[in-house]
């Protein structure tokens, strides 16, 4: 029987990392990275998650969550190098956190037995920038605005993440519709705004209409509780799916899609969306 070989650890990858930031012998390529150069790739690789999720494939998302531990192994170790912080630090400032924000779980008997009150994770997290604010502002280094609601929303977020993010902030205050008809009042709105600015050809005044169109319908799907990223990967792969069918038609007459027209490639696009809905085969158009 073969003996299988111990399962490396964290402590090993981390071991690693270290090893290919040596500038005695150390990778090249990531000694040249920087914070900034490595942000990138930990935004690609959360999203690689997200889709091995979306997919259910288990192996995927086995090997996806490994690069985006890697990320915060690589991070932390450009830290340590700056006499920043480590990654021990990094695990130990998470472990309190998550500990400090469920004293449901965690606290004293009296704060078990109550349980989890409503918005309790909100009022936790408004204590810790108060604190955030009152260290920074001693150390000089909080400015006037430090204490803005909206402060403490990633600037770096995807866009339509960052409009839900920022928009469920402002409701908690009231600032927010009652409903969904006003909603859809401001997407017309906005839809004519738009139109009337592509009519001037004014590019900056257009990308401005289009970026409020974006946020307001990003409101809808708040309003909705649908995830906008989520519902836009969605429409992303229906396309991809449906454009490959129109590939694969095409190639059956050893074609491609630039020896077709808009035509006959709309009316494939067509038939893969009665397939997809079950339509039987024999309703759809010949060919």
């Amino acid at each position: 029987m073969t003996t299988q070989p111990p399962k490396k650890t964290l402590a090993d990858l981390i071991e690693v990392m270290a090893a290919l930031r040596n500038p005695d012998g150390g990778c090249p390529w990531d000694l040249k990275q920087t914070f900034a150069t490595i942000a990138p790739y930990t935004i690609e690789e959360a999203y690689e998650v997200a889709d091995a999720i979306a997919r259910g494939d288990m192996a995927d998302l086995k090997d996806e969550l490994g690069d985006l531990l890697l990320q915060a192994v690589y991070h932390a170790r450009i830290a340590e190098e700056a006499g920043a912080f480590a990654f021990g630090d990094v695990a130990d400032a998470i472990t309190r956190k998550m500990i400090r924000r469920h004293p449901h779980v965690f606290g004293s008997p009296e704060e078990r037995a109550a349980g989890a009150a409503p918005g309790f994770w909100d009022t936790i997290k408004a204590q810790e920038r108060a604190e955030k604010g009152r260290i920074g502002h001693e150390a000089g280094l909080a400015g006037p605005d430090a204490s803005g609601l909206l402060d403490d929303v990633p600037a770096g977020l995807p866009g339509l993440t960052r409009a839900i993010k920022l928009q469920d902030k402002a409701a908690r205050v009231g600032f927010d519709w009652p409903d969904i008809t006003p909603v859809f009042a401001k997407i017309r709105e906005e839809i004519t705004e738009l139109e009337a600015e592509v009519a001037t050809a004014d590019r900056t005044k257009t990308e401005d209409e289009f970026g409020d169109l974006l946020f307001v319908m990003a409101n809808l799907a708040r309003h909705l509780r649908l995830d906008p990223e989520a519902a836009l990967r969605r429409a992303n792969q229906k396309f991809v799916r449906r454009f490959r069918h129109i590939e694969q038609r095409l190639a059956c007459d050893d074609r491609t899609p630039d020896q077709s027209n808009l035509a006959e490639m709309d009316r494939l696009w067509d038939e893969a969306k009665a397939i997809e809905r079950g339509v039987p085969a024999g309703s759809q158009k010949a060919r």
